[in-house]
């Protein structure tokens, strides 16, 4: 049984096996790739390619100057947040000239993460105005480069002007239980999203 075909207000019967596909998306460089690997209890399947000189002035690595790959398709992983509910995760290219793979990839999704770097705010807005177009449920990832928090949620969510329901959470990409920890948060976000739809007035 699929999240995207099935009535989530609703957890599986034990011993029943409940899947759900959820994208990792933003700006290029936020660490969209990183979270799936951290989090992934598979090998996850990577299209890292080199960047090359063709990518001078298009992409901006400024505040990533050690960034020597970018995804050029898609990053996928897979977790098992228990015996009955399995994450099969899709992480999207960060550079607008790969978005047009995006429709694709959020096909069958429940929601969407999308990855925050502060210092690079404005890149994650156009992946916001995606899923809000979409109406496909999502939450704000702030990732902790270097381990430091420069603003908190609150500030985020202002600067980001979304909907006082929309989660902010903070992570590290790197840290398995923290990225954990953000899909956890998501999913229960669409929970708590569809049996209010359920319970709306006509």
């Amino acid at each position: 049984m699929d999240f995207a075909g099935s009535d989530m207000s609703q957890r599986p019967a034990a011993g029943r096996v409940t899947s759900a596909k959820i994208v990792i998306a933003g700006g290029f460089g936020v660490g969209k790739t990183t979270l799936v690997g951290s989090v992934s209890e598979i090998t996850p399947l990577t299209t890292e390619a080199i960047m090359t000189s063709a990518g001078v002035g298009v992409d901006d690595n400024r505040q990533v100057p050690g960034k020597m790959t970018t995804t050029v398709a898609m990053d996928f992983g897979r977790i098992s947040i228990d015996r009955d509910l399995i994450l099969y995760l899709f992480g999207t290219p960060g550079q607008t000239r790969f978005w047009f793979m995006w429709d694709e990839l959020v096909r069958g999704a429940i929601g969407a993460v999308v990855m925050v770097d502060t210092r690079r705010l404005a890149d994650c807005f156009a992946a916001i105005d995606f899923f809000e177009h979409r109406r496909l449920p999502y939450l704000v990832a702030i990732n902790c480069f270097d381990g430091m928090q420069y603003h908190n949620p609150q500030d985020v969510r202002d600067a980001l002007a979304i909907s006082s329901d929309v989660p902010v959470v903070s992570c590290d990409a790197r840290n398995r239980e923290s990225t954990k920890n953000v899909l956890i948060s998501l999913v229960e976000y669409v929970l708590t999203m569809r049996r209010t739809r359920a319970v709306a007035p006509a």
